[in-house]
């Protein structure tokens, strides 16, 4: 099989990288290399900025109704090419065939969104707000934007976070794709320009940390969209802030689900499979934690066990496949790592996923469904973010104690429980710390209609992605006074030192 050179893109035009380093282009369901991506120069980055800075003016002059066009254009397109789309993401990163889809559905989704943007960018206004003055407020493009995207999902974040609420607010944005996994965002921009998107509205980098971090703080960027690791998502934080850039910073989970003792057992452990395996465990809203109420704790572990068991463990485009491998070599011996450090702190081992060889994918990087019983507090396995096919069981005496254990986690996107009592549920969430919660629901993320809203060290930032607060933060607010003079009034002398800035007279 030939390896792929890829290229970048400014201003519509695809490029090849005089750089001379790339970074290498897995099938993590064979081991194998097939393509490999550049590692831009900081040139070649500075390039995509600017492109993007000169476009500006006239994207942001177009009316919404204009920008959202392309966006309604790009969605059709998107669907006609929906199994194209679901077959690269699978190929590259490794979910299954299904989540593949999911990911698409999700870039469907957010344009849904997007086109929305003629009634959701509308200010207010104000007549006679004070004495004959009258007050108008609009909401107005930014800029320039770079959105940082991780590797978990190729398609939906980029184009699904990032793209469709930022270009049809008004703004350009230069995308850094994540580089073991870049070709879902460049088949989908190349199906962007097929749309008819103008030049220098959306570029496409893939570059080191060091490249990226002069994107963080360069005078012609005004704002940063990132999703990764907590500890790149503080850095990015951290150094765009100072820099004076609005920057929203998405970073990592450790979401945690409480069943309480009157949940239906088969059910909800049919719901805690789907969400603790599904993606392979690669998703920030995973459920990697269950705290299960002691009274029905061994019944629910036998039960998810007996499920576990029964996944398809296998290559990521085969329709047969319930769980996938992991993105790389490196994702899989982290992984792995962490299992026996799971098992070094002294929590017990239901099932061991380690050395699962898929017939036909045996240098696949693949880890099987692994579940850690009595995991207990202070054990690290259980407060930090895995990022694989782990499930961990703490258990608890009841609700109150098992809302402590989940609580103390310093990590808050979503949290989940599972039961049949209306107070519990009610209880749990006014007073959950997780930003996206579920009752009886294991997945907790709101359509994209709703913002993605991770609380505590899940979110750096005041304005999150998708929903009103992505429009939000893609826009700014600017209000406009104005006072229409009469006749007599163009013979007044005196003016106030107030003027239309109070409702008195002074």
């Amino acid at each position: 099989m030939s390896v792929k050179t890829l290229k970048y893109c400014v201003n519509n035009e695809w490029k090849d990288s005089v750089s001379g380093k790339y970074t290498p282009v897995m099938n993590p369901s064979l081991g194998v290399e097939i393509a490999r991506a550049p590692v831009c120069t900081k040139e070649e980055v500075e390039s995509a900025v600017l492109a993007a800075r000169a476009a500006f003016p006239d994207w942001s002059g177009r009316p919404v109704a204009a920008r959202t066009q392309i966006i309604f254009k790009f969605r059709e397109l998107v669907n006609q090419r929906f199994d194209e789309l679901a077959t690269l993401v699978a190929t590259e990163m490794g979910k299954n065939f299904e989540e593949s889809k999911g990911d698409i559905v999700k870039v469907i989704e957010a344009c849904e969104l997007s086109l929305g943007a003629p009634l959701e960018l509308q200010g207010y206004a104000l007549m006679e707000a004070t004495r004959g003055h009258d007050i108008n407020l609009y909401r107005e493009p930014v800029g320039v934007f770079v959105g940082v995207a991780p590797y978990n999902f190729p398609a939906m974040i980029p184009f699904g976070w990032f793209t469709p609420v930022c270009i049809t607010s008004g703004n350009c944005i230069v995308l850094k794709a994540a580089s073991m996994v870049p070709q879902s965002a460049m088949r989908l921009l190349e199906i962007l320009i097929e749309a008819g998107l103008p030049k220098g509205v959306v570029n496409l980098v893939t570059c080191s940390r060091e490249e990226l971090s002069a994107l963080l703080v360069h005078p012609q960027v005004n704002g940063i969209s990132f999703v990764g690791s907590e500890s790149v998502g503080v850095k990015v934080y951290a150094a765009a802030a100072a820099a004076g850039k609005r920057v929203q910073a998405l970073v990592e989970a450790k979401n945690h689900a409480m069943v309480l003792e009157d949940a239906p057992l088969e059910w909800t452990a049919n719901r805690i499979i789907n969400s603790s395996f599904g993606c392979a465990g690669q998703r920030c809203m995973a459920l990697p934690v269950v705290v299960v109420q002691e009274s029905v704790a061994d019944e629910l572990v036998k039960i998810v066990k007996k499920l576990a068991e029964k996944l398809v463990v296998g290559a990521a485009y085969d329709p047969a496949t319930q769980l996938g491998p992991l993105v790389s070599s490196g994702q899989k011996e982290s992984v792995e790592k962490w299992i026996a450090k799971g098992l070094e702190e002294g929590a017990e081992l239901v099932l061991d996923g380690r050395g699962v060889k898929p017939k036909g994918c045996e240098n696949g990087y693949f880890v099987g469904p692994t579940i850690l019983d009595k995991v207990q507090p202070g054990m690290t396995v259980g407060d930090v973010e895995i990022f694989g096919p782990v499930l961990c069981i703490k258990r608890c005496r009841d609700f109150e104690h098992g809302l402590s254990i989940m609580n103390a986690n310093p990590f808050a996107n979503g949290s989940s429980i599972f039961t049949a009592s209306g107070h519990y549920g009610r209880e749990f969430s006014r007073r959950t710390h997780g930003g996206m919660v579920g009752i009886n629901v294991g997945i907790p993320v709101p359509l994209g209609f709703f913002p993605f809203s991770g609380h505590k060290r899940s979110f750096y930032g005041d304005l999150h992605c998708l929903g009103r607060d992505g429009l939000r933060f893609y826009t700014q607010v600017k209000t406009v006074t104005t006072k229409w003079i009469s006749p007599e009034e163009s013979q007044e002398a005196r003016v106030s030192t107030w003027e239309g800035t109070i409702n008195r007279q002074l």
